[in-house]
């Protein structure tokens, strides 16, 4: 990793990024799902259900859902009886994650907080890693995806649903406006907070492009990699095993 890293579109140093994005976080954690339903026009529940399909979580399965502080991904996995570990580096979002499972009356997650770079599981321990709107967040992302590759188990699966670049004619220019101009204008209306809102949009268009990203999940160690790219690739799913 270099000595600097993105955070949004500035150079910041790499020791700064993770307290700048864990402020970020603790900002919008109480307005987040209310801010993803507006961002999104709820489309984000939609992306969401058809991660945990491909997932396919089984009774019996240990599975690690990192960044899933909010508890939207566990909570589609939970009636499949796996043991979910949901990790997230900011403990603000794990209190609202816990906070929502304890008011829909779900319980048996396990909630932990985790820096998906330097994870303390012990190797080969989960069936399945899912990470979903988290890895863009991640200072150093190779290290990330090796934290991943390590603590799963041989046969084991990864799965990120994350934003990327869509490649349909015309459509990326619509939405490279509408996230630019509105979306911190909708974080100041419904989250008080429109710098936060700028840096998560900034923050997608640093983000690495499909095929990148899938190189750089090969490079982690996991093979037969895939992309499923949604709208065109403004969402993709990717996936790899480890063997």
């Amino acid at each position: 990793m270099t000595d600097t890293v993105s955070f949004g579109y500035e150079e910041i140093a790499a020791t700064a990024k993770t307290a700048r994005v864990g402020e970020v976080f603790t900002n919008v954690a109480g307005k987040y799902d209310a801010m993803n339903d507006a961002m999104s026009a709820g489309m984000h529940r939609v992306w969401k259900d058809v991660f945990v399909r491909r997932v396919k979580p089984r009774a019996g399965e240990t599975i690690l859902d990192m960044a899933g502080g909010t508890g939207d991904i566990a909570f589609r996995m939970v009636e499949s009886d796996a043991a979910i570990t949901v990790a997230d580096i900011n403990p603000a979002m794990l209190d609202v994650g816990i906070a929502r499972a304890a008011k829909r009356d779900i319980s048996g997650l396990v909630w932990t907080e985790a820096n998906a770079e330097t994870l303390r599981f012990p190797d080969r321990f989960f069936d399945a890693y899912t990470i979903a709107f988290g890895i863009r967040n991640v200072t150093d992302i190779p290290k990330a995806l090796r934290e991943a590759h390590r603590v799963l188990k041989r046969g084991g699966r990864f799965y990120c649903l994350e934003f990327s670049t869509t490649l349909w004619p015309g459509f990326a220019e619509v939405y490279d406006a509408y996230s630019h101009r509105l979306v911190p204008k909708l974080g100041k209306l419904i989250a008080n907070d429109e710098d936060s809102y700028r840096y998560l949009i900034e923050s997608i268009r640093r983000f690495p492009d499909m095929a990148r990203f899938e190189a750089m999940i090969g490079e982690a160690g996991f093979v037969q990699t895939k992309v499923e790219p949604m709208l065109g690739g403004l969402v993709a799913i990717h996936s790899g095993w480890k063997i």
